[in-house]
């Protein structure tokens, strides 16, 4: 029973740090005949340690009979804009690089990740988004940065 304890303890824990993202809408770039649509859809979520900053990430999304039934691979290509919404507030110490928003792109291997870096010269947070697989990943990649107002730092652990 122990293993089964671990991996619902491992699923919390990884659900516990990343963000949920709502979804803000779509454009269908083709037409599928059967199922929907292929997509790119544009999502946003708030970094969950960080007050005060949004993301907003585009992906494609896989249409079609394997979209419809959840077992289609999307495609790699994403784009991520991080912008200051309301007073940057930070809720303690952040790591100097830290994932913040992970959501599958495959029925198992695949992954759309961002991940928050601290830029202590600069005071800023840059945001990257790539995918991932557990073979092979991809190098396609989109980068943003949310600079932190003149004297306010960004506490690093």
């Amino acid at each position: 029973m122990l293993p089964k304890t671990w991996a619902v303890a491992s699923i919390l824990l990884v659900a516990s740090h990343a963000a949920f993202s709502e979804e803000i809408g779509d454009v269908s770039t083709v037409f599928k005949f059967i199922g929907p649509n292929h997509k790119i859809v544009v999502e946003a979520f708030d970094d969950p340690k960080v007050g005060g900053v949004a993301c907003y990430l585009s992906r494609a999304k896989t249409g079609g009979i394997k979209g419809a039934f959840g077992v289609a691979e999307d495609k790699s290509d994403s784009s991520v804009a991080c912008r200051q919404v309301g007073e940057i507030r930070f809720n303690g110490p952040i790591p100097k690089q830290e994932e913040v928003f992970s959501e599958r792109a495959s029925l198992l291997f695949k992954h759309v990740q961002v991940v928050r870096m601290v830029d202590s010269k600069r005071n800023a947070l840059v945001y990257l988004v790539y995918s991932d697989r557990v073979i092979e990943g991809s190098p396609k990649n989109s980068v943003t940065a949310v600079p932190v107002p003149v004297g306010l730092r960004i506490p690093v652990k």
